[in-house]
């Protein structure tokens, strides 16, 4: 029988004299092993997308048939959108200005889930006209901001209606106003839950959008065939999607954001949670996708040729749009334009997003030269009473409210699944949603140096390698003297192995009661964190985390892998206690079981509750116990309900919770698993 453990929280102490510099196994340059492999990963799959492309650049029968394919996983990328459902627009006031006038709208995109807009009308409007959706960037005053106030109202100087509305975390819908955390960072915490229930920020921003666009083609003023999108930064990014998502769109002008994701990657790296979807990078599609996927419809990319994002990777994009366009006989419908400035929805581009709208549009191709504008305040163009329309309306539904509510939807809907009763089919379920079907020991590589001695046991300092993966840092803990087979336990914390190496700590205590303990950083953990970026949540965690989405891996899939090839060899090791299976008549080719102990401590309890799943049962026999310490219990009440928590999108598998919960693998596991 696999012999037992005593883990008590007593054993878990922190460091003592030892500094984490002792427990080192890799040289320089580990902090940065995690995010380039990622990349390199991403690079196989954008080379595997340019082939493709080349191979259907042939024929214009091929790209239709490669803007459907894209549009098919764009769909499955952005999730599934909800039914419309009556706006109720409100006109909150008008503010009259010269030529134009300014109304402030609200209206609702989700029921009791309010947008507040501004929509500049001409005032000598004479039949209907064209009408312009501007999404925001990351202003924190949204649609009030300089540069997006000045486009509206060169865009009404010009005939054309313009609706800029506030995004989810800007202007007046903060949706955590008691966290301070706003704009870009509301938006990635937005995106931990969604990506739990199988959506993203991008859903949530891509609705509000079609919504707008609702609501502008229902105005009398605005003919609904000549629609237009135009947006800088991340009002950029949303014009991209929505011109791809919503066919009413005739003519687009993404401002200050589209690049190559080759370029990104390589250089500023991943971006706020709606600019990045799962598995993108699986399904080949990159920026110019989304602007092919609409072809031949007329779009420009406006670009600045200082900006962060890689002006190389922009003109790339152009190079491939071009290339699309030109296929189909449409070449002169996709344009470039840029100018030798930074970051922003500058005056030149300003003015060339609206002579594109005017050409397309309202058959025009005059000249736009834009005169100083007359600007509000942002009171002045507030729209809801307090600036806030949480604090505003009691009934306010936020996009955390939404997700919470999905997340108890999906728990009623997969009670009497399969997976709910029985452990394999569990096993099933989580093999399919992390992409591990084989549990392959990892190697050793290298041992660093003589052992540590230590009062019972010694240190001995490892260096395994799996494959697909990055080197494993590791403490192997060997007890003293010891002879004949012992039980043997695996410890991951996600505060890397050199919390767990005091000599009053859990693996020291361990190896006194005469186990081989292995604790390992798995990661982006440990040796291979880092800290370059360290904001609470932008950060490298973050970083790695998004990235590690995009190629359709998450972490807490990779971590898996890294914890079950190190079970595996541990398994493999001579002095590891194997009980005989009880009855060999069963299987002929039945293996002994090793007396196997898993330890995950804090964000590493994920990881380990997913390796013993997958561990037991397996053609390695390896029967796994596992305890979790100071661990999330649930996805549900511990991610999507309270995502402000920290780095908790390193925990996350998109789409998870359609088939199974952390409590549905504790339950499964019976006396297996523990918990303190």
């Amino acid at each position: 029988m696999i012999r037992s453990v005593c883990l008590c929280l007593s054993l878990l102490a922190t460091v003592g004299a030892a500094t984490a510099d002792d427990f080192n196994v890799l040289g320089d340059g580990a902090t940065t092993l995690l995010y380039d492999a990622l990349r390199l990963r991403a690079d196989e799959q954008f080379a595997a997308r340019q082939q493709q492309l080349v191979a259907d650049l042939q024929s214009p029968e091929l790209i239709e048939a490669r803007r459907q394919r894209l549009q098919d996983d764009y769909a499955t990328m952005l999730g599934t959108l909800p039914e419309r459902t009556p706006l109720e627009p409100v006109v909150v006031d008008t503010i009259p200005c010269d030529g134009y006038r300014i109304e402030k709208v609200m209206y609702q995109s989700r029921p009791h889930h309010h947008v507040t807009a501004n929509l500049y009308l001409p005032d000598d409007v004479t039949g209907p006209i064209p009408g312009v959706l501007v999404p925001c960037g990351h202003s924190d005053n949204g649609k009030a901001s300089e540069a997006y106030q000045s486009v509206c109202i060169l865009l009404v100087k010009n005939g054309i209606a313009a609706l800029i509305y506030d995004p989810i975390g800007q202007g007046e819908r903060h949706q955590m106003v008691d966290i301070d955390s706003h704009g870009t960072n509301e938006h990635i915490l937005v995106g931990v839950g969604a990506l739990a229930v199988g959506w993203n920020t991008a859903t949530f921003r891509v609705w509000d959008g079609i919504r707008s666009l609702d609501y502008l083609a229902s105005r009398p003023e605005v003919d609904p065939q000549r629609l237009g999108c135009t947006g800088n930064s991340g009002g950029g990014t949303m014009t991209t999607w929505l011109m791809a998502a919503d066919p009413r769109i005739a003519v687009a002008a993404p401002s200050c954001f589209i690049t190559s994701l080759s370029r990104l990657f390589a250089t500023i790296g991943p971006q706020d949670a709606e600019q990045h979807f799962p598995a993108q990078g699986a399904f080949g599609i990159d920026h110019t996708d989304f602007i092919t996927m609409r072809s031949p419809k007329p779009t420009i990319i406006l670009a600045a040729e200082e900006d962060f994002f890689d002006i190389g990777g922009t003109r790339q994009a152009f190079i491939e749009a071009r290339a699309v366009y030109g296929t189909l006989g449409h070449a002169d419908r996709v344009g470039f334009f840029s100018f030798p400035d930074g970051h922003g929805f500058s005056q030149p581009r300003r003015e060339a997003a609206v002579a594109w709208m005017r050409r397309w549009l309202a058959g025009d191709n005059r000249r736009i030269s834009e005169a100083e504008p007359t600007l509000q305040s942002d009171v002045a163009l507030q729209v809801s009473p307090s600036g806030q329309v949480m604090r505003d309306f009691d009934d306010e539904v936020t996009v955390t409210d939404v997700v919470v509510a999905e997340a108890h939807r999906l728990a009623a809907a997969r009670a009497n699944q399969p997976q709910q009763r029985d452990l394999s089919a569990l096993r099933g379920e989580v093999s399919k949603r992390l992409g591990i079907d084989t549990m392959a020991p990892a190697k050793l590589a290298e041992t660093l140096g003589p052992p540590i001695d230590r009062d019972g046991y010694s240190i001995e300092r490892l260096r395994l390698e799996r494959d697909g993966g990055i080197p494993l840092p590791a403490l192997l803990f060997v007890p003293t003297g010891a002879e004949g087979p012992r039980g043997a336990t695996l410890v991951v914390d996600s505060d890397g192995k050199s919390a767990t190496a005091a000599d009053d700590g859990i693996c020291a205590q361990l190896a006194r009661e005469g186990r081989l303990v292995l604790s390992i950083d798995a990661a982006g953990w440990g040796e291979t964190g880092s800290q370059q970026h360290a904001g609470r949540v932008y950060n490298d965690t973050y970083r790695a985390a998004m990235l590690a989405v995009h190629v359709g891996d998450p972490l807490l899939a990779w971590r898996t892998r890294d914890v079950l090839a190190a079970l595996a060899w541990l398994v493999g090791r001579d002095e590891v206690a194997h009980d005989d299976v009880a009855d060999k008549s069963v299987a002929e080719d039945s293996v002994a079981e090793a007396d196997i102990a898993l330890i995950g401590i804090n964000r590493g309890g994920p990881v380990a509750l997913h390796a013993a799943v997958l561990a037991t049962g397996n053609a390695e026999a390896v029967n796994t116990r596992v305890e979790t310490v100071d661990s999330i219990t649930s996805w549900e009440a511990d991610v999507v309900a309270t995502p402000a928590g920290e780095n908790l999108i390193e925990l996350v598998v998109p789409g998870a919770l359609e088939a199974y919960d952390l409590p549905d693998l504790v339950r499964l596991l019976g006396e297996r698993s523990t918990s303190r």
